[in-house]
Parts: structure tokens; sequence; C-alpha cells
């Protein structure tokens, strides 16, 4: 580590971080996010994972709930309380992975078959932990629940009250085959958590980048419907013939040609919105012997906080209006079924100052931004309901011994990594809830 991530702050607050720190330890870290790693939690079925959660706020200090969404989804919560004359922040993680962990559900897609990293099971390499979600989301997790106990323990005299969030649903992605309700991922918990009053001044959410982003994509997606004639392969050359599956292909290779055009006239600010076809169905699997009559493609698409999701649904149209040109006899239309608009906290914002500091203080260094980001959070939850955002989090393991491919990313962890993110929200937290809220309004808030 570079630096204590202390400089910068008052006599005070460096004393009371620095008590806070001493709790911070790699044993602990390993002890919280192997834990959170054994206990399955994919979209839907948060839980279990938010019970465990809860229990082991509630061991630190904490007042703690579990917030049931239905029989099988549900959030956590943690709060510290202060004496109500500083401002309320958040530190806020989703919970849920983004595959299962099971066969059934997971493979072909996934690969040939589950990895190690790809159950919900930990394995230790030294300063690596591996499992499903290690890193995205479950590390960052861990992180919060660390910096929250430390705080607790440390009894740092807090201003405003410190809350610990933990959100199902928040990966993107609609309801599992297995699922009850469709809204169970795509943000569900984390709106539900702020409809039910666990609400704040500032937030901080953890997901990866080592840096302090305050603008971030949002996403919309489309059902693309591709048409054709249902007909026979005995009758391919005496009936009118157009196979929906491979006009479905001329849109596929379209659009990703079109994606690339469309991240560059949209890039601005710290983003670079991309643009996917994820999926493809049609026909009977059970009956090779004949063409479909449609063919449906899902298309993910991201769009910066400076477009609407109406404008980018009009510039996809138009894409899609002038492909139909340039292909006479092409049946291809699509449907937005789903738009959760990009978001963006003032740079001059307190929280975005306050964790700014403290990456500097932790890096010994200027803050570097890093651009052309495409990744969608909660934090489009949070900002868009109106508390001020930013995202911190660690980089992907660089170095293991193993290859880092997606997956992995996702699925391993460094406890050194997961060390400095949790000194970073410590001292983002003891910098802005021991403060009031007048002196925070008079720092333009």
């Amino acid at each position: 580590m570079t630096a204590d991530g202390l400089a910068g702050l008052d006599e005070r607050r460096r004393s009371w971080a620095l008590d806070a720190a001493r709790h911070i330890s790699t044993d602990r870290l390993r002890e919280l996010i192997t834990g959170l790693v054994n206990i399955p939690s994919p979209t839907g079925d948060e839980g279990p994972l938010a019970a465990h959660i809860a229990g082991t706020l509630r061991t630190a200090g904490c007042h703690a709930a579990v917030q049931p969404l239905d029989d099988r989804q549900a959030n956590a919560w943690g709060r510290l309380t202060g004496d109500g004359t500083g401002p309320d922040l958040m530190l806020y993680a989703p919970i849920d992975t983004l595959t299962v962990g099971e066969e059934s559900e997971d493979v072909p897609w996934i690969g040939p078959e589950l990895r190690e990293d790809m159950r919900p099971a930990a394995t230790v390499y030294d300063d690596l932990v591996t499992g499903l979600g290690a890193s995205n989301p479950k590390g960052h997790a861990a992180c919060v629940m660390m910096a929250v106990e430390a705080i607790s323990l440390a009894g740092v005299p807090l201003a405003g009250d410190l809350v610990a969030a933990f959100g199902a649903g928040g990966m993107p992605t609609n309801a599992r085959p297995v699922g009850t309700r469709l809204n169970t991922g795509q943000g569900a918990g984390c709106s539900f958590l702020l409809e039910q009053g666990v609400w704040t001044d500032y937030a901080v959410i953890a997901k990866p980048g080592w840096t302090v982003s305050w603008d971030e994509v949002g996403l919309v997606w489309f059902e693309v419907t591709v048409g054709g004639i249902h007909t026979y392969a005995g009758s391919r050359h005496r009936l009118p013939y157009d196979n929906a599956i491979a006009r479905a292909g001329e849109v596929a290779a379209y659009l990703e040609k079109w994606f690339e055009g469309y991240a560059e006239r949209h890039t601005s600010g710290t983003v670079a919105p991309q643009g996917i076809v994820s999926s493809i169905r049609g026909g009977w699997p059970r009956m090779a012997a004949v063409t479909p009559a449609v063919c449906t493609l899902m298309v993910d698409l991201r769009i910066s906080p400076d477009i609407t999701p109406m404008r980018a649904k009009r510039e996809f149209m138009d894409a899609l209006a002038a492909l139909r040109a340039a292909s006479p006899g092409l049946d291809v239309r699509a449907e937005m079924v789903l738009a959760i608009p990009g978001t963006r906290t003032p740079r001059e914002s307190w929280i975005h100052r306050s964790a700014t500091a403290a990456w500097e203080a932790l890096e010994g260094r200027e803050y570097e931004v890093i651009p052309g980001n495409s990744g969608a959070t909660d934090a489009n939850i949070l900002r868009g309901r109106g508390i001020p955002t930013v995202r911190v989090g660690m980089p992907k393991v660089a170095e293991a011994p193993f290859e880092i491919d997606f997956a992995r990313g996702m699925n391993t962890v460094s406890l050194r990594a997961m060390e400095k993110l949790t000194r970073h929200l410590v001292r983002t937290a003891v910098d802005t809830v021991t403060r009031s809220r007048d002196e925070l309004e008079g720092a333009g808030a």
C-alpha cells in the first residue's frame, strides 16, 4: 500500500480513521469474503445471504435487518446511528451473482463445464480468494461490511447515520426460469430499499474499478423480431423461401458494426456506451426439417447520461429503417423492453470531493480519471432517486496462477485490494458522517 490514506484529514478525523483502520485485517476480510461466497445468491434467491449479512452486522454492533422482497429474495441493511446533526451516508453493494453456479442453468452458455471459480464455494490461494462472485459483487460487499464493522468497533462519534446496505437484484438480468416475480434484477432490490425508507443524503456504491466514478451509462434493451417464411426442407426448391434464421444473422452482423459508430458518437465524460446482440431464439429444436416464421434477437444498448431512453430508441429504430431500405424484402422490427437512464453526480458534490480526496491520499498522487466505461450498476437507481452517489471499487486481479478471463475476473479477489478499498470507505465515511449538515452545506454539498 502506497500510503495510509489519511493525508488531508484534520487531527480529530485522522485519529478516528486510524482507530477504525486498526480493526481492518486480511484475516477478517478473508473470513468475511469466504462466508459470502459460500452462500449461493443468484438473482432472485438472495434471502439466505441477506440473513447472513444482517446477522454479521448485528454482531458488529449495528442495528440490522433483513428486508424481504418476496419469499426468496431479500435485501439486508444495517445502521450506526449518529447524534442527528450530520448528513447520513450509505455504503452500498449488491449481493446477487450474474450466473447461478449450477450446470442446469449455466452450461453450455458459460462454457462446456463449470470451473472451480464458477461455483459458490470459496478457495484461498494465498492473497487471492476465488469462487462465484468473489470479486463482483461479494468482495465489494465484504469491504462495506468490514468498513462499517471497523467504525463501529472503534466507537467513532458520528454526527450523521452510517448505513450499510446490500441490495438484491443488482445484476442486469430479468427473472430466471425458476422465478416467481418478473422484476428480480435490474436494481429491483435497490429500488425497494429506497421505497421502504432506507434513504440517505449521500451514497458510495462499491463495485469494480479503482477509480471514483461520478457518471455511468444506463441501458435500454430491445427485442428485435425478424420475419421469414415457415416452410419445409423438402419443399425449399418448390415454394417461396425466406429463412428467418439466416435473415436474423444478417441483422446481427449489421448491428454489431453499427454499435461501433454508436459508441463513437456518444462517448462523453468517462463513459463510452457499447451495444451487443446477446441472444437468439427461433424455430423448433425438435424439428430441424422446417424453418420458423420469425426469429428474435435480444439487444443491450448502453446509453450515456446525456441521452434519454427515447432518444436512444429513435436512433436504434432509424438504424433498422436504414437496414430495411438497403435490404428489399427484409422484415425486421423492434420493441424497447427495458429502459434505465444513465446518471451523473456533479463533481463539485461533497461525496465526490471526499471520495476523490481519499483516493489521492491512498495513492499519494493526483486523482486519475479512467475514461471509456460502459458498465451499469445500482448507482443509477440511487442517483435517479436524487441521492448524490459515487462508485469506488477494486481493479480486477491481473496476476494469478491461472488465466484471468471475464468469469475469473468476476470470481477472483485480492485481499490486499480489499484492504485498500476498505480503508478508502472508512476514510470517506469518517470524513462525511462526523461533520454537521451546516458544515457540508457551507462547503457546497
